[in-house]
Protein backbone atom coordinates (compact mmCIF):
# COMPACT_ATOMS: atom_id res chain seq x y z
CA UNK A 1 0.00 0.00 0.00
CA UNK A 2 1.32 3.62 -1.05
CA UNK A 3 -0.26 6.83 0.73
CA UNK A 4 0.83 9.89 -0.95
CA UNK A 5 -0.41 13.55 -0.57
CA UNK A 6 -1.05 15.26 -3.98
CA UNK A 7 -0.72 18.67 -4.02
CA UNK A 8 -1.05 20.67 -7.17
CA UNK A 9 0.51 17.39 -8.85
CA UNK A 10 3.58 17.02 -6.48
CA UNK A 11 3.62 13.68 -4.42
CA UNK A 12 4.71 13.31 -0.82
CA UNK A 13 4.79 10.01 0.46
CA UNK A 14 2.53 9.61 3.95
CA UNK A 15 3.74 6.85 6.31
CA UNK A 16 0.83 7.24 9.20
CA UNK A 17 -2.58 5.78 7.48
CA UNK A 18 -4.59 7.86 10.07
CA UNK A 19 -3.53 11.00 8.85
CA UNK A 20 -5.50 10.54 5.83
CA UNK A 21 -8.72 10.59 8.29
CA UNK A 22 -8.46 14.14 8.07
CA UNK A 23 -8.35 16.03 5.37
CA UNK A 24 -5.09 18.36 4.48
CA UNK A 25 -5.13 21.78 4.10
CA UNK A 26 -4.54 21.48 0.38
CA UNK A 27 -4.63 18.67 -2.42
CA UNK A 28 -5.53 15.31 -1.54
CA UNK A 29 -4.57 11.81 -0.66
CA UNK A 30 -4.08 8.88 -2.95
CA UNK A 31 -4.20 6.10 -1.55
CA UNK A 32 -2.81 2.72 -4.02
CA UNK A 33 -3.88 -0.20 -2.17
CA UNK A 34 -3.63 -4.32 -2.97
CA UNK A 35 -6.81 -6.31 -1.96
CA UNK A 36 -5.46 -7.52 0.88
CA UNK A 37 -5.00 -3.66 2.52
CA UNK A 38 -8.52 -3.37 2.95
CA UNK A 39 -8.27 -5.11 5.88
CA UNK A 40 -6.67 -1.87 7.30
CA UNK A 41 -8.83 0.38 5.20
CA UNK A 42 -12.24 -0.90 5.18
CA UNK A 43 -12.90 0.46 9.18
CA UNK A 44 -10.78 2.93 8.69
CA UNK A 45 -12.93 4.66 5.54
CA UNK A 46 -16.15 2.89 6.40
CA UNK A 47 -16.46 0.73 3.14
CA UNK A 48 -19.39 -0.77 2.57
CA UNK A 49 -18.90 -4.99 3.41
CA UNK A 50 -20.68 -5.29 -0.47
CA UNK A 51 -18.09 -3.32 -1.77
CA UNK A 52 -15.07 -4.83 -0.42
CA UNK A 53 -16.94 -8.06 -1.12
CA UNK A 54 -16.63 -6.82 -4.67
CA UNK A 55 -12.95 -6.27 -4.49
CA UNK A 56 -11.98 -9.36 -3.23
CA UNK A 57 -14.22 -11.56 -5.35
CA UNK A 58 -12.13 -13.62 -7.94
CA UNK A 59 -15.30 -13.29 -10.24
CA UNK A 60 -15.13 -10.65 -13.52
CA UNK A 61 -16.88 -7.29 -11.80
CA UNK A 62 -19.73 -5.94 -13.78
CA UNK A 63 -18.59 -1.80 -13.98
CA UNK A 64 -20.81 0.00 -11.29
CA UNK A 65 -21.29 3.09 -9.32
CA UNK A 66 -22.52 2.61 -5.85
CA UNK A 67 -23.28 5.94 -3.46
CA UNK A 68 -22.48 5.58 0.06
CA UNK A 69 -22.49 7.56 2.67
CA UNK A 70 -19.04 9.94 2.61
CA UNK A 71 -17.74 7.97 -0.66
CA UNK A 72 -18.48 6.22 -3.72
CA UNK A 73 -17.43 3.29 -4.90
CA UNK A 74 -16.43 2.55 -8.68
CA UNK A 75 -15.63 -0.30 -10.97
CA UNK A 76 -14.42 0.39 -14.41
CA UNK A 77 -12.65 -1.97 -16.19
CA UNK A 78 -9.00 -1.79 -17.77
CA UNK A 79 -7.92 -3.60 -21.09
CA UNK A 80 -4.94 -4.66 -21.63
CA UNK A 81 -3.31 -6.62 -25.37
CA UNK A 82 -0.53 -8.93 -24.76
CA UNK A 83 0.84 -11.95 -26.73
CA UNK A 84 -2.33 -11.66 -28.82
CA UNK A 85 -4.85 -12.16 -26.25
CA UNK A 86 -6.90 -9.28 -24.86
CA UNK A 87 -7.43 -8.99 -20.72
CA UNK A 88 -9.66 -7.16 -18.39
CA UNK A 89 -8.90 -5.96 -15.48
CA UNK A 90 -10.93 -4.41 -13.05
CA UNK A 91 -9.98 -0.89 -11.24
CA UNK A 92 -11.62 -0.18 -7.98
CA UNK A 93 -12.11 3.06 -6.53
CA UNK A 94 -13.00 4.99 -3.59
CA UNK A 95 -13.99 8.80 -4.48
CA UNK A 96 -13.89 10.69 -0.81
CA UNK A 97 -14.18 14.64 -0.66
CA UNK A 98 -10.86 14.73 0.20
CA UNK A 99 -9.34 11.10 -0.85
CA UNK A 100 -9.29 8.66 -3.43
CA UNK A 101 -8.18 4.93 -3.07
CA UNK A 102 -7.99 2.74 -5.68
CA UNK A 103 -7.55 -0.94 -4.90
CA UNK A 104 -6.51 -3.85 -7.91
CA UNK A 105 -5.40 -7.02 -7.78
CA UNK A 106 -2.98 -7.29 -11.10
CA UNK A 107 -1.02 -4.34 -12.70
CA UNK A 108 -2.60 -1.67 -14.14
CA UNK A 109 -1.16 0.54 -16.61
CA UNK A 110 -3.16 3.54 -16.00
CA UNK A 111 -2.29 4.03 -12.50
CA UNK A 112 1.45 4.64 -13.64
CA UNK A 113 0.39 6.86 -16.86
CA UNK A 114 -1.65 9.05 -14.27
CA UNK A 115 1.20 9.97 -12.48
CA UNK A 116 2.86 13.03 -14.71
CA UNK A 117 -0.47 13.83 -16.04
CA UNK A 118 -1.06 14.76 -12.30
CA UNK A 119 2.23 17.01 -12.10
CA UNK A 120 1.83 18.38 -15.50
CA UNK A 121 -1.77 19.79 -14.45
CA UNK A 122 -0.91 20.34 -11.14
CA UNK A 123 -3.67 18.33 -10.14
CA UNK A 124 -5.48 19.42 -6.65
CA UNK A 125 -8.62 17.66 -6.12
CA UNK A 126 -9.39 14.04 -6.18
CA UNK A 127 -12.46 14.19 -8.33
CA UNK A 128 -9.89 15.73 -11.05
CA UNK A 129 -8.49 12.55 -10.73
CA UNK A 130 -10.80 10.26 -10.97
CA UNK A 131 -11.40 12.00 -14.22
CA UNK A 132 -8.03 11.51 -15.82
CA UNK A 133 -8.01 8.10 -15.04
CA UNK A 134 -11.15 7.46 -16.83
CA UNK A 135 -9.92 9.28 -19.25
CA UNK A 136 -7.03 7.07 -19.77
CA UNK A 137 -8.98 3.27 -19.55
CA UNK A 138 -11.21 4.64 -22.25
CA UNK A 139 -8.76 5.81 -24.19
CA UNK A 140 -6.74 2.92 -24.12
CA UNK A 141 -9.53 1.09 -25.71
CA UNK A 142 -8.23 2.63 -28.24
CA UNK A 143 -4.85 1.78 -28.76
CA UNK A 144 -6.27 -2.12 -27.98
CA UNK A 145 -9.02 -1.46 -31.20
CA UNK A 146 -6.43 0.35 -33.60
CA UNK A 147 -4.39 -2.94 -32.89
CA UNK A 148 -6.81 -5.19 -33.44
CA UNK A 149 -7.63 -3.49 -36.33
CA UNK A 150 -3.92 -4.24 -37.65
CA UNK A 151 -4.51 -7.86 -36.43
CA UNK A 152 -7.96 -8.01 -38.99
CA UNK A 153 -5.71 -6.25 -41.75
CA UNK A 154 -2.99 -8.78 -41.70
CA UNK A 155 -4.72 -11.81 -41.17
CA UNK A 156 -7.35 -10.60 -44.05
CA UNK A 157 -4.30 -10.76 -46.57
CA UNK A 158 -2.91 -13.72 -45.38
CA UNK A 159 -6.29 -15.41 -45.70
CA UNK A 160 -6.55 -13.59 -49.46
CA UNK A 161 -3.15 -14.88 -49.96
CA UNK A 162 -3.12 -18.52 -49.16
CA UNK A 163 -5.51 -19.65 -46.76
CA UNK A 164 -4.30 -22.25 -43.83
CA UNK A 165 -6.79 -24.33 -41.19
CA UNK A 166 -4.97 -22.18 -38.50
CA UNK A 167 -6.51 -18.79 -39.97
CA UNK A 168 -9.79 -20.29 -39.10
CA UNK A 169 -8.90 -20.86 -35.61
CA UNK A 170 -6.98 -17.46 -35.66
CA UNK A 171 -10.85 -15.91 -37.44
CA UNK A 172 -13.09 -17.64 -34.69
CA UNK A 173 -10.70 -16.89 -31.39
CA UNK A 174 -10.58 -13.05 -32.60
CA UNK A 175 -14.45 -12.62 -33.31
CA UNK A 176 -14.78 -14.17 -29.89
CA UNK A 177 -12.72 -11.90 -27.98
CA UNK A 178 -14.72 -9.18 -29.65
CA UNK A 179 -18.08 -9.97 -28.92
CA UNK A 180 -17.11 -10.12 -25.21
CA UNK A 181 -15.07 -6.56 -25.38
CA UNK A 182 -18.12 -5.57 -27.04
CA UNK A 183 -20.62 -6.85 -24.41
CA UNK A 184 -18.15 -5.83 -21.68
CA UNK A 185 -18.40 -2.16 -23.13
CA UNK A 186 -22.29 -2.08 -22.21
CA UNK A 187 -22.20 -1.80 -18.37
CA UNK A 188 -19.10 0.33 -18.70
CA UNK A 189 -21.03 2.79 -21.06
CA UNK A 190 -23.73 3.24 -18.19
CA UNK A 191 -21.19 4.03 -15.74
CA UNK A 192 -19.47 6.76 -17.59
CA UNK A 193 -23.04 8.15 -18.32
CA UNK A 194 -24.28 8.15 -14.58
CA UNK A 195 -20.33 9.95 -13.79
CA UNK A 196 -21.81 12.74 -16.19
CA UNK A 197 -25.37 12.90 -15.67
CA UNK A 198 -26.27 11.60 -12.33
CA UNK A 199 -26.60 13.99 -9.32
CA UNK A 200 -22.94 13.72 -7.62
CA UNK A 201 -21.81 15.67 -4.48
CA UNK A 202 -18.54 14.52 -4.22
CA UNK A 203 -17.52 15.60 -7.94
CA UNK A 204 -17.13 19.01 -8.94
CA UNK A 205 -20.14 20.03 -11.59
CA UNK A 206 -17.92 22.16 -13.78
CA UNK A 207 -15.68 19.34 -13.97
CA UNK A 208 -18.82 16.68 -14.22
CA UNK A 209 -19.57 18.18 -17.75
CA UNK A 210 -16.39 16.48 -19.14
CA UNK A 211 -17.40 12.83 -18.67
CA UNK A 212 -19.86 13.61 -21.36
CA UNK A 213 -16.38 13.11 -23.66
CA UNK A 214 -15.35 9.95 -22.26
CA UNK A 215 -18.82 8.74 -22.36
CA UNK A 216 -18.68 9.77 -26.41
CA UNK A 217 -15.48 8.03 -26.94
CA UNK A 218 -16.58 4.84 -24.77
CA UNK A 219 -19.62 4.82 -27.60
CA UNK A 220 -17.42 5.35 -29.94
CA UNK A 221 -14.84 2.29 -29.21
CA UNK A 222 -18.21 0.54 -28.51
CA UNK A 223 -19.43 1.48 -32.44
CA UNK A 224 -16.12 0.02 -33.89
CA UNK A 225 -16.08 -2.97 -32.28
CA UNK A 226 -19.74 -3.55 -33.82
CA UNK A 227 -17.64 -2.76 -37.21
CA UNK A 228 -15.00 -5.21 -36.38
CA UNK A 229 -17.68 -8.50 -35.68
CA UNK A 230 -19.10 -7.69 -39.29
CA UNK A 231 -15.81 -7.51 -40.94
CA UNK A 232 -14.68 -10.46 -38.76
CA UNK A 233 -17.88 -11.99 -40.31
CA UNK A 234 -16.85 -10.91 -44.00
CA UNK A 235 -13.33 -12.71 -43.28
CA UNK A 236 -14.87 -15.69 -42.14
CA UNK A 237 -16.67 -15.76 -45.64
CA UNK A 238 -13.92 -14.89 -47.41
CA UNK A 239 -11.82 -17.87 -45.63
CA UNK A 240 -14.40 -20.01 -46.87
CA UNK A 241 -14.22 -18.66 -50.71
CA UNK A 242 -10.21 -19.03 -50.83
CA UNK A 243 -10.44 -22.60 -50.03
CA UNK A 244 -13.18 -23.36 -52.11
CA UNK A 245 -11.15 -21.58 -54.73
CA UNK A 246 -8.18 -23.69 -53.54
CA UNK A 247 -10.30 -26.60 -53.89
CA UNK A 248 -11.27 -25.75 -57.11
CA UNK A 249 -7.87 -25.07 -58.69
CA UNK A 250 -6.83 -27.93 -57.39
CA UNK A 251 -9.66 -30.02 -58.70
CA UNK A 252 -9.05 -28.77 -62.49
CA UNK A 253 -5.22 -29.31 -62.08
CA UNK A 254 -5.92 -32.95 -61.14
CA UNK A 255 -8.72 -32.80 -64.30
CA UNK A 256 -5.84 -31.66 -66.70
CA UNK A 257 -3.29 -34.12 -65.45
CA UNK A 258 -5.68 -36.57 -66.38
CA UNK A 259 -7.24 -35.67 -69.24
CA UNK A 260 -3.47 -35.31 -70.42
CA UNK A 261 -2.69 -39.18 -69.37
CA UNK A 262 -5.78 -40.56 -71.52
CA UNK A 263 -4.28 -40.69 -74.99
CA UNK A 264 -1.27 -41.69 -73.56
CA UNK A 265 -2.89 -44.27 -71.61
CA UNK A 266 -4.69 -45.24 -74.64
CA UNK A 267 -1.49 -45.56 -76.78
CA UNK A 268 0.05 -47.80 -74.11
CA UNK A 269 -3.11 -50.08 -73.60
CA UNK A 270 -3.03 -50.00 -78.06
CA UNK A 271 0.35 -51.76 -78.33
CA UNK A 272 -0.49 -53.94 -75.35
CA UNK A 273 -2.78 -55.74 -77.06
CA UNK A 274 -2.29 -59.13 -77.85
CA UNK A 275 -1.98 -59.07 -81.98
CA UNK A 276 1.12 -59.27 -84.53
CA UNK A 277 -0.30 -56.75 -87.07
CA UNK A 278 0.47 -53.62 -84.50
CA UNK A 279 2.70 -50.71 -86.36
CA UNK A 280 6.59 -50.43 -85.09
CA UNK A 281 5.96 -53.57 -82.98
CA UNK A 282 8.71 -55.29 -84.95
CA UNK A 283 10.78 -52.62 -85.36
CA UNK A 284 14.05 -52.58 -83.13
CA UNK A 285 13.22 -48.65 -82.79
CA UNK A 286 9.54 -49.13 -81.90
CA UNK A 287 9.38 -48.17 -78.27
CA UNK A 288 11.11 -45.08 -78.95
CA UNK A 289 8.85 -44.15 -81.97
CA UNK A 290 5.47 -44.83 -79.44
CA UNK A 291 7.71 -42.80 -76.22
CA UNK A 292 8.77 -39.98 -78.36
CA UNK A 293 4.50 -39.90 -80.19
CA UNK A 294 3.43 -39.76 -76.39
CA UNK A 295 5.84 -37.23 -74.86
CA UNK A 296 5.30 -35.04 -78.08
CA UNK A 297 1.41 -35.69 -77.62
CA UNK A 298 1.59 -34.72 -73.97
CA UNK A 299 3.22 -31.55 -74.28
CA UNK A 300 1.29 -30.69 -77.06
CA UNK A 301 -1.74 -31.04 -75.11
CA UNK A 302 0.21 -28.77 -71.89
CA UNK A 303 0.64 -26.10 -74.62
CA UNK A 304 -3.40 -26.13 -75.64
CA UNK A 305 -4.41 -26.14 -72.08
CA UNK A 306 -1.79 -23.27 -71.61
CA UNK A 307 -2.97 -21.09 -74.29
CA UNK A 308 -6.76 -21.44 -73.32
CA UNK A 309 -5.86 -20.55 -69.78
CA UNK A 310 -7.33 -23.49 -68.36
CA UNK A 311 -4.32 -24.23 -66.45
Amino acid sequence: MKIRLVNNGVFTPIDDIDVTLTPPEQGFYWIDADAEDLIVLQPLFKMHDLAVEDCLSDEEQRPKLEIYEGHYFIVINSIRFDDEEIFLRALNIFLGKHYIITVTKQKISELRTVKPILWEQEVNEADRMLYLLTDLVVDNYFNVSDRIEAKIESLEEEVLMNAKKTHLNEIISLRSEILWLKKALGPQKEVLLLLYRKDLRLIDENLQKYFQDIYENAVKVSETFETFRDLMSNLRESYQSSIANRANEIMRIFTAVTTIFMPLTFITGFYGMNFDSIPFLHDKHGSLYASGFMIVLGLFMLYWFRKKDWL
